[in-house]
């Protein structure tokens, strides 16, 4: 009899673009931190907040089917306007990428959102994934770094 875990895929390999996919946030935080400590960075937690705000700006996206930062909003503004305290905060978006390996590689090839998972003074991150079914995307990603402190 095969283990059923054998069986199961990896959670970066798992396709988002599904209405029952779930994103494994601790799996996204232990590939992101594992890129930054090979880089001489230290290591990113999830955060509850930044996780909210991260899907907040994927649904957006979704909804207006439009990869854009600023679909409702500048990121200092919409942390500002979330309450959360960032003495420093940075923003991947993307879409069109099915898996959380195909979204980390991205970001990880475009020297813009490698600097944004490379920033350093940043600890905390967020990440979503919101499928929309009719977009010629599928799936929209944000991943929001953040260091917590006075605004």
């Amino acid at each position: 009899m095969m283990d059923q875990k054998s069986t199961e895929q990896p959670a970066f390999y798992v396709s988002m673009a599904s209405p029952d996919a779930t994103l494994d946030a601790p799996v996204a935080a232990s590939m992101i931190s594992g890129y930054r400590q090979n880089n001489g960075l230290g290591a990113v937690q999830i955060d509850p907040e930044l996780m909210r705000l991260a899907e907040a700006q994927s649904q957006a996206m979704a909804s207006k089917n439009k990869l854009d930062h600023n679909v409702t909003g500048p990121l200092d503004k919409r942390i500002k306007s979330s309450g959360y305290k960032a003495a420093k905060a940075v923003e991947n978006v993307s879409a069109g990428y099915h898996t959380l390996a195909e979204a980390f590689s991205g970001w990880r090839d475009s020297p813009p959102h490698k600097a944004n998972m490379l920033a350093s003074d940043v600890s905390k991150m967020g990440i979503a994934a919101t499928y929309a079914p009719s977009s010629k995307y599928k799936v929209f990603w944000t991943l929001i770094l953040a260091e917590p402190g006075r605004q």
